[in-house]
């Protein structure tokens, strides 16, 4: 993914393979995303509308809303956690490139197998513990403490989703770091 500029030398991250087990993998994985990003799409479009429906009912024709609100974030939340797998399959996650150009090739290659490990077991242990969260608030029958009170397995469900794409997403890009053969 191009930021802007591109720098002479640098090791660009690595290409996942079109045949073999990583190739089939990677295929469900992006029809995934594809699926999960025209819904997440109207997710947002259904929050925006909501959201401005809210804005008319309460300031123009004075009716009290209660559920418009949380159902604006519910909807936000689904789709920032659903797409972030997707961003990862496009390296559109923030990353720090100044290295890239004044690192050698091999050490700029252990630099991005690193990343991706450590961005691995950030997200894995993130995924965990909103599995467990999800968990919880089924059991429990936690809800929002609004008027309307939705469930709050809810938002945590889609964040235990999409936190698992994103952790399998950088799992696969870090096998195919490490099972690229240099040119």
């Amino acid at each position: 993914m191009s930021h802007g500029f591109e720098l002479e030398g640098a090791v660009k991250a690595p290409e996942i393979p079109e045949v073999g087990v990583l190739g089939t993998i990677n295929r469900l994985m992006t029809w995934t995303h594809t699926a999960i990003m025209f819904l997440s799409s109207g997710a947002l479009l259904a929050a925006s509308l909501i959201l401005c429906s809210s804005v008319f009912l309460r300031y123009f024709l004075k009716i009290a809303t209660d559920w418009q609100d949380e159902m604006s974030v519910f909807l936000l939340v689904a789709a920032t956690f659903m797409c972030a797998g997707y961003v990862q399959s496009q390296r559109g996650h923030i990353g720090i490139e100044a290295l890239a150009g004044f690192l050698p090739p091999l050490a700029n290659k252990i630099r991005l197998i690193l990343c991706d490990a450590a961005s691995f077991a950030f997200c894995a242990f993130f995924s965990w513990k909103s599995w467990l969260l999800l968990h919880e608030a089924w059991v429990d029958g936690q809800t929002t403490s609004s008027s309307w009170a939705p469930p709050l397995w809810i938002p945590y469900g889609f964040m235990s989703v999409g936190m698992t794409l994103l952790s399998l997403q950088i799992l696969l890009q870090l096998v195919a770091g490490l099972v690229r053969k240099e040119k």
